[in-house]
C-alpha cells in the first residue's frame, strides 16, 4: 500500500512539474511574442516617421521649386515690361524725330522761299541784252509787269497776239525755264507777227508737226503750253532727246536744219528788244 502511495505521489509531482513547465513555456512564448510585436511596432513607427519626414522634405522641395518658378516668372514679366517701355520710348523718340525733321524741312523750305523772293531782283527793260550765243534756258530778267508793257508797246505785233497772251507766255516761260524773248521770237519766226491762219486755226504757233501736218490743239493756252513743254523737255534740257546745247544753233540742228533759221529767229528777237 505504501508503495502504491509513493507511486501515486510521484505521478502527481511529475504532473505538477509538467504543468508548471508548460505554463512557463507558455509565458515565455507570450513574452517573446510581445517583444516581437513591440519591435514590429517600433519599426512601423520608425518607417512612418521616415515617410513623414520624406514627404515633408518633398513638399518643401516642391514649394521651393514653385517659389523659384514664381520668381522667374516675375523676373520675366519685369523684363518684358521693361522691353515694352523701351520700345515705346524708342517709338516715341522716332515719331518725335520725324516730326522735328518735318518741321525743320518746312522751316528750311520757307527760308529757301524767302531767300528766293529776296534774290528775285528784276532788271529794267532797258537793261535787257540778247545775243546769238545766249543761254535760251535763262529768263530775260524783267518782271511780269514790265514784260506786259514790252508786249503792249511791240509795234510789230499787228494782230496783238503777243499783247493779249503776255500773261500766259510769261508764266509758261517761268514754268518751263525758257527765255521769254526767245519764245516770242520763235513764235514770230514760225507763225509771223500777224499769226498766219493755219497756225491760228490749229493753235500751233511753232510749227509742231505730225505726219507732215500741223498738230491741232484745242485752245491758245494749250498750244502755247505744248510749245513751251516741247522746247524745255527736248531741246533745252541736257537730257532732252534733241539737246545739242541751249543756244540758237543747238536748237536749230534738230528743230529746223535750214541755215537761215538762226538768223530769222534772232532778227525777230531783236525787233522785240529794240
Amino acid at each position: 500500500m505504501q508503495d502504491n502511495s509513493k507511486s501515486g505521489l510521484c505521478m502527481r509531482q511529475i504532473i505538477c512539474a509538467t504543468m508548471a513547465l508548460i505554463t512557463l513555456i507558455a509565458h515565455i512564448q507570450l513574452f517573446v511574442s510581445a517583444n516581437a510585436n513591440t519591435r514590429i511596432n517600433k519599426k512601423t513607427i520608425t518607417l512612418q516617421a521616415m515617410t513623414e519626414e520624406m514627404t515633408q522634405e518633398k513638399m518643401q522641395q516642391m514649394q521651393q521649386m514653385v517659389r523659384i518658378q514664381q520668381v522667374k516668372q516675375e523676373e520675366t514679366e519685369i523684363a518684358q515690361k521693361s522691353e515694352i517701355q523701351q520700345e515705346n520710348k524708342t517709338q516715341q523718340y522716332g515719331t518725335q524725330k520725324i516730326i522735328e525733321t518735318a518741321k525743320m524741312k518746312e522751316v528750311a523750305l520757307a527760308r529757301a522761299g524767302q531767300e528766293r523772293q529776296i534774290e528775285k531782283i528784276y532788271i529794267s527793260i532797258d537793261e535787257m541784252t540778247i545775243s546769238k550765243d545766249m543761254d535760251l534756258s535763262k529768263r530775260c530778267g524783267i518782271s511780269k509787269e514790265d514784260f506786259k508793257i514790252l508786249m503792249a508797246n511791240l509795234k510789230t505785233d499787228t494782230s496783238e497776239f503777243f499783247k493779249e497772251n503776255s500773261d500766259i507766255i510769261y508764266d509758261l516761260c517761268e514754268k518751263y525755264e525758257i527765255n521769254e524773248i526767245f519764245f516770242c521770237g520763235l513764235i514770230a519766226a514760225e507763225s509771223g507777227w500777224n499769226i498766219e491762219s493755219n497756225h491760228r486755226n490749229t493753235n500751233n504757233y511753232i510749227s509742231m508737226m505730225s505726219k507732215g501736218r500741223l498738230i491741232r490743239y484745242s485752245s491758245t493756252n494749250e498750244g502755247l503750253e505744248a510749245a513751251a513743254k516741247l522746247l524745255h523737255n527736248n531741246y533745252l534740257s541736257s537730257d532732252g532727246a534733241y539737246y545739242h546745247g541751249a543756244t540758237l544753233s543747238g536748237v536749230q540742228k534738230c528743230f529746223c536744219p535750214e541755215s537761215t533759221w538762226v538768223k530769222l529767229v534772232y532778227n525777230c528777237m531783236e525787233q522785240i528788244v529794240n
